[in-house]
């Protein structure tokens, strides 16, 4: 196979022949004019007739003739020997041994596809490997910043809240070909397209031609680098990336990106401890990408499908559990999404389940048979997933899971349904605690929630039940919990007694000294709007 400079390793022999060093010397083509675009990996000076045995292949050989023999016996072997070792070019310089090449070095090169230069001018043989040298590291330096740049993307987007899928997505963008991510035995994690729009489309199908082609090592138009875990030998392989040339060919800068792509992704990958967790965090992944906007609602499907989601024509139902802030990316989460998925089996639709640990997430999205179903569904998945938290032994890290249901439709209302149920789940913690909150009837405590470092909503608060805050602070028995009870009640004053456990003249003797306090009316409805407000407020404070 011809070593074609296009691979970007080194330098085409055509660009060595243009530097002013053999430039100088007049070079003449007589053999291999079509092969000019091979790769010169490296310059060798030499005149032993065995100089082949010294070479690896790849080299520009500068020599003057010295041993290439007398007879055409001898110059033959030589030429089949250098070409069989697949050096890039035989450069060599007319002088005292030859005035001109003898036609049987000639035809050789050319019936072995070499690349044969004469040179009518002398030229410093050292000159010439410098500047040969000096291009060569100048383009490998600047193929190691090309990869460095992939690496620097790859790690701004973990840093911006990007998973694993981006991360193969910068990837494949910078290959133009897809990439893949699988396990050391083979299955597959996760796939991003690159290069055409077909590829794009169905990397699922790419992969599947892969696996009825591939037995053992890379495949023939790819390469495969490991993925380490941070153990010793072998086994400190976590997973492997996988590279096709299927638009374009693959260059070595491709596995260089790769490589230090590997590096990014085994940080990534440290803490997850189990296959469960690592397929989670994947599926996790893809699920925060598609809400944050970088997945396409159109290449969604078939990346779902990589994932083993095949929804039906059904709307699709976004929902998403927070746990509690006890519980960090490093709990034990392949035990919450191992025990999760097994609850959710008998929910009886379609699940695509992720764990998020860096938010402390369990995003999910459904696949429906028709919009009647969300409620019947979302009941049996809220009692799913804290039935999961409770096989984990999680339900004893703090507050109870917040499980939010965000609104059902296609794929483009999945991604801002899975946006804003993730919000939602954040601005119902503290919430009395519910199965399922439906995220279309938090709006007020998701808006209080985006305004919680925002000075006017705390000094609102301050001028709302200042008065009362302070007077909890100081004084018993507190009055906030009656207001909060109160309004939960619509001022049904006879239900607020009854929950809180007072006869009706102590409730009223309460509220008595809350309208006192704040100096407002409890029955005006402004009062009470702007009362709830606060006490809704207060708790994102």
């Amino acid at each position: 196979m011809d070593n074609q400079g296009a691979s970007g390793a080194g330098i085409t022999v055509q660009r060595a022949l243009e530097l002013p060093g053999l430039r100088s010397g007049l070079p003449e083509v007589v053999a291999g004019a079509d092969r000019l675009g091979r790769t010169v990996r490296w310059v060798h000076a030499g005149e032993v007739p065995n100089i082949a045995s010294l070479l690896k292949g790849g080299e520009l050989l500068l020599t003057t003739g010295l041993g290439l023999g007398t007879r055409p016996a001898e110059q033959r072997a030589f030429v089949r020997r250098l070409a069989e070792r697949g050096i890039a070019a035989l450069v060599v310089e007319l002088g005292p041994r030859f005035t001109r090449l003898p036609a049987t070095i000639v035809e050789t090169a050319r019936a072995a596809g070499l690349p044969l230069v004469q040179l009518h001018r002398e030229v410093p043989f050292v000159a010439v490997t410098e500047e040969v040298h000096t291009e060569i590291v100048n383009g490998h330096y600047a193929l190691l910043q090309r990869a460095e740049e992939v690496h620097r993307r790859c790690t701004e987007a973990l840093l911006g809240g990007g998973g694993i899928p981006q991360v193969l997505h910068i990837l494949a963008d910078f290959t133009g070909n897809p990439v893949f991510l699988e396990t050391p035995d083979g299955q597959l994690l996760y796939a991003a397209g690159g290069g055409s729009e077909e590829v794009v489309a169905d990397p699922l199908q790419i992969w599947e031609g892969l696996r009825g082609q591939r037995e053992e090592g890379p495949p023939a138009n790819g390469a495969l680098v490991d993925v380490p875990g941070g153990g010793p030998g072998s086994a400190s392989v976590r997973a492997r990336l996988v590279l096709l040339g299927v638009s374009a060919p693959l260059l070595p800068v491709h596995r260089m990106a790769a490589e230090r792509t590997a590096g990014v992704l085994a940080v990534v990958l440290m803490q997850a401890r189990q296959e469960e967790e690592l397929a989670a965090r994947g599926r996790g992944d893809f699920l925060t990408d598609l809400a944050e906007g970088r997945i396409s609602a159109e290449a969604a499907p078939a990346q779902a499908r990589v994932l083993g989601f095949k929804p039906g024509s059904g709307p699709l139902l976004p929902v998403v559990m927070r746990l509690s802030s006890d519980l960090g990316p490093s709990g034990n989460w392949a035990v919450l999404a191992r025990a999760v998925a097994e609850e959710l089996s008998s929910v009886g639709v379609p699940v695509l389940l992720g764990v998020r640990p860096i938010e402390g997430r369990v995003p999910l999205l459904l696949a429906l048979r028709s919009d009647t179903e969300r409620t019947a569904v979302a009941d049996r998945v809220a009692a799913a997933l804290r039935a999961g938290v409770e096989r984990a032994g999680l339900d004893r890290a703090g507050a109870p899971p917040v499980v939010v249901v965000g609104v059902a439709g296609g794929w483009a209302a999945a991604s801002s349904g899975l946006r804003h149920a993730a919000e939602t789940a954040a601005a119902a913690q503290g919430l009395p605690d519910r199965p399922w909150h439906d995220a279309r009837r938090l709006d007020i405590d998701l808006l209080l929630w985006r305004l919680r470092g925002h000075p006017d909503l705390s000094a609102f608060v301050d001028r709302a039940i200042g008065a009362l805050q302070a007077h909890d602070t100081a004084s018993r028995p507190p009055l906030l919990p009656t207001l909060e009870t109160y309004l939960a009640h619509a001022g049904r004053k006879a239900e607020t007694a009854r929950e809180l456990h007072l006869n009706r003249q102590t409730l009223y003797n309460r509220l008595a000294r809350i309208s006192e306090l704040l100096g407002t009316d409890l029955d005006d409805p402004e009062t009470v709007l702007s009362l709830s407000l606060a006490l809704r407020a207060r708790r994102h404070l």
